[in-house]
């Protein structure tokens, strides 16, 4: 019997936080202010998006790349460019139509433009 509760002792060791009450510190989550690391708040939202599968800055890929984009359009156009990252089109650049991106504010797609529109050459 003696064995017997020596085993059982053995067991809980191995694993001693489960089945008990005791609560873990939460992990440590650390938020990256973009503007404080140097990058621009419209290139963190474009990295945090699905953009870079088609666009990239200096050469075409499906979709034009952003200093294309930059050179032929001004600041005039942030709002046009803007309402077209939220509802896609085609056209413009080929046949190959732009993704609709209905969830993105307007203010976020606006600092997305904003972003490209800095890399005019």
């Amino acid at each position: 019997m003696l064995a017997l509760v020596a085993l059982s002792c053995e067991k809980k060791l191995e694993h001693p936080l489960q089945d008990s009450n005791i609560m873990l510190e939460e992990p440590v989550v650390k938020v990256v202010d973009s503007a404080a690391a140097g990058k621009h708040e419209g290139l963190a939202l474009i990295e945090g998006a699905d953009c870079l599968t088609c666009h990239k800055v200096d050469a075409k890929l499906v979709g034009p790349s952003y200093q294309e984009v930059a050179d032929k359009y001004t600041d005039a156009d942030i709002d046009k460019l803007a309402q077209k990252i939220i509802d896609g089109g085609v056209g413009t650049w080929g046949q190959i139509p732009m993704t609709p991106h209905a969830g993105m504010s307007k203010d976020n797609a606006k600092k997305m433009v904003e972003y490209i529109l800095t890399l005019k050459k």
